[in-house]
């Protein structure tokens, strides 16, 4: 198991306010960074934040990440502002728990 640290993965703009509160941060300009930094960072780090933007090129990754118990890979909004990528897997993620999409309720 990873220890207790935290890191965020995305574009510059994005992760840099994440570094003052004193999480490591990652930039990634392209998806093969993506890809190679998360597989890496998976190993050393419990919660993994990515930007929504730099996740949604990368589902495959996600989902087997999604799998397992460590680590947390989030996927948040970036400095440009929500994709709504985010909100959609924990729509879903909430309806496959509990049967019904009580979040959103889109039929």
């Amino acid at each position: 198991m990873p220890n207790n640290r935290i890191a965020v993965i995305g574009d510059k703009d994005s992760v840099l306010a994440f570094k003052a509160l004193g999480v490591d941060v990652f930039d990634a300009k392209t998806v093969f960074d993506a890809e190679a930094r998360l597989k890496k960072l998976a190993r050393e780090y419990s919660v993994i934040f990515i930007t929504e933007d730099i996740a949604e090129t990368i589902p495959e990754i996600l989902a087997r990440y999604k799998a397992r118990p460590y680590p947390a890979v989030i996927p948040i909004p970036g400095a440009q502002g929500t994709t709504g990528f985010g909100l959609k897997g924990i729509s879903k993620d909430v309806e496959k728990a509990i049967g019904s999409d009580i979040l959103f309720n889109n039929k």
